[in-house]
């Protein structure tokens, strides 16, 4: 017998069936075709066109509850419409199936090329999805792409020190030195291949043996830290040029038309110099009027201030939460926040170089927030440097005159 899979139907018939009794699959079956026998002429008998191959194999799904019978009658049907709707309708006239009353409702007819033209649309939707996302990039972007990562493998060492630098500071007669090693590989990334970090706070010999043979440029941060960096090296080194990024940007986040800009715009060695000792004397004259101011006090009273040791206020609220986030922030780092009275960040260093960069920076820190635990030393040398509040993970001293201590367990 010549039967057609579901597969080759323009349209299928779902049917529901409600029987008052137990049957099997057989007499459902049986029924469909007995009862539609001579219903609709030669030309739609059921039996002749499932020979014919016009109507496919009849699947009949039964599940049997309390003595009653439900399931679907499917039938695929490669007719058209109206045929197809023609033998939909006949099989609702089965009232009998086997000794049970039955009921037969036809629930849809499913246009099988809609179903199948949805599945299309959502496949090809896919399929260019993966498409765009896979797709070659241009020209351009293969270039850069390659010039990158040349210039991200060229990073080298440099000195006893072993600083992170370009491959052209041996070569070239100008250096630029910049903080960190990010610093180095944003100016390789952009064409520069002489620039050499410093790797901290410290200035290394190395640094200071290239100022007696080299034209040096001191590229720094657009912060507080960065001027720090520059009045350090100008005291230890021969620097020539001075320049910095942007206010509040890196040297590390610079495009390259920024960087081309800050070099542009720098400074000799000597007129930075002018500019630091001219902020330099402003604050010299407002510190020189303040004392003018207290001098009409006692000499007792000023014996007996000066004799009291220095007092730090505790940390406001807004100042708790930002020292809070802060650390939460360094979790895992083990670095550490060098802040000005600001909470502007002056610098972030690893903690086991926080010492030597507070000794290194002198005045001018307020706080120092770092992923690490508090001890005599890093107190000692926070009260020298004239810190008022010190945060870390834990503290092995409970507290400390002139200086406040803070831990996770105070916020």
């Amino acid at each position: 017998m010549a039967k057609i899979a579901q597969i080759s139907a323009k349209y299928i018939i779902h049917s529901k069936i409600e029987i008052e009794g137990m049957v099997d699959r057989p007499d459902v079956i049986g029924a469909v075709f007995g009862q539609t026998e001579g219903l609709l002429g030669a030309d739609l008998e059921l039996r002749e066109l499932q020979k014919s191959g016009r109507i496919g194999r009849i699947e009949v799904n039964l599940d049997s509850k309390k003595g009653k019978t439900f399931g679907t009658i499917v039938v695929p049907s490669s007719l058209d419409k109206a045929e197809t709707s023609i033998v939909a309708a006949a099989i609702e006239v089965i009232t009998r199936i086997g000794p049970c009353n039955a009921k037969v409702t036809v629930s849809k007819i499913e246009d099988i090329r809609i179903s199948m033209r949805e599945q299309v649309i959502k496949r090809a939707k896919s399929l260019l999805k993966d498409l765009m996302d896979k797709s070659m990039p241009d020209s351009q972007e293969l270039s850069d792409e390659v010039a990158h990562s040349v210039r991200m493998m060229e990073i080298q060492t440099y000195g006893k020190e072993k600083l992170p630098a370009g491959p052209g500071v041996e070569e070239s007669d100008e250096v630029i030195v910049v903080e960190g090693r990010a610093d180095v590989l944003n100016l390789l990334k952009h064409g520069f291949k002489n620039a050499i970090s410093i790797n901290g706070t410290s200035i290394p010999e190395t640094i200071v043996d290239l100022g007696k043979e080299k034209t040096l440029t001191v590229f720094v941060d657009g912060d507080r830290g960065g001027k720090l960096i520059v009045q350090e090296l100008l005291a230890r080194a021969e620097i020539d040029y001075v320049t910095k990024a942007p206010d509040g940007k890196e040297v590390e986040e610079l495009t390259k038309k920024e960087i081309h800009k800050s070099l542009r715009s720098k400074i000799t060695a000597e007129q930075a110099k002018l500019e630091m000792g001219s902020s330099s004397n402003n604050s010299s004259s407002n510190s020189s009027s303040s004392r003018s101011r207290s001098s009409n006090r006692s000499s007792s009273s000023s014996r007996s201030s000066s004799s009291k040791p220095k007092s730090a206020k505790s940390a406001t609220q807004a100042e708790k939460a930002k020292f809070s986030s802060m650390l939460e922030d360094l979790i895992g780092t083990r670095g550490a926040y060098i802040l000005d009275d600001k909470l502007s960040i002056l610098g972030k260093v690893p903690v086991a170089e926080l010492q030597s960069t507070m000794k290194s920076l002198g005045s001018g820190i307020y706080a120092v927030v770092f992923d690490g635990e508090i001890d005599k030393d890093i107190i000692s040398v926070a009260s020298k440097g004239g810190v008022s509040h010190l945060v870390g993970m834990k503290t092995k001293v409970k507290s400390s005159s002139g200086l406040n201590i803070y831990t996770t367990d105070d916020f």
